[in-house]
């Protein structure tokens, strides 16, 4: 049973949640300095950890995840190391240029590419919050929440696989621009600074 204004409600409130954050900053720098096909697989594990906690929520783990202030700080923590981790080797050891990279090493760097997005979000217990206390708003009367839950964290998905397929495309013809040694380290710094600033926050947010 689908309720047609709500579900375009859903839609634009969406909408407004695909600010620049984490994700964005890492798909971002993912196409202007690693390529299109490297942006893409970070997209798509960006995407695969939301999915996730879309499964997570409409089974019910989601609101454990809000009700355990354990589990919640546990997941926090991992989510917030990692997040500084990463942002802090960005800043302290920036590629000198874009062919930096070892040749061979592009089955490698797509697969960092990928479980990079991935573990940002599946690392972070706010993903699974946020579905928790924004998706039942958009639920029908007499619809199944659970199914009708992870329907909406789908959607949510493809709208944020969609916002991904601009970004990369309006950053593609600026990668030449980009890829100048002084601007790849800068970027790199920058998108490292992000990334510690966010798991700072994320560390420092209160509980479920």
């Amino acid at each position: 049973m689908i309720d047609l204004p709500l579900l375009l409600a859903f839609v634009a409130a969406s909408l407004l949640t695909l600010t620049p954050g984490v994700d964005t900053a890492i798909v971002l720098r993912t196409a202007t300095l690693e390529g299109r096909r490297q942006a893409v697989l970070a997209a798509a594990g960006i995407c695969l950890g939301c999915l996730a906690w879309g499964v997570a929520v409409s089974l019910g783990l989601g609101a454990l995840l809000q009700a355990s202030k354990l589990a919640y700080t546990v997941v926090k923590v991992v989510g917030a190391a990692y997040l500084i981790w990463l942002g802090t080797r960005l800043v302290l050891n920036p590629r000198p240029s874009f062919d930096s990279d070892p040749k061979g090493a592009t089955a490698a760097a797509s697969g960092q590419a990928f479980w990079r997005g991935l573990l940002t979000n599946l690392l972070n217990p706010k993903v699974g919050v946020f579905y928790v206390t924004f998706l039942p708003q958009f639920v029908p009367l007499g619809a199944d929440v659970a199914g009708y839950s992870f329907f909406l964290a789908c959607l949510h998905v493809l709208l944020s696989l969609a916002w991904f397929t601009v970004l990369i495309a309006a950053t593609i013809p600026l990668g030449r621009l980009l890829r100048r040694p002084a601007l790849t380290r800068a970027l790199d710094r920058l998108t490292g600074g992000v990334l510690v600033a966010f798991g700072v926050r994320l560390a420092a947010s209160s509980g479920a």
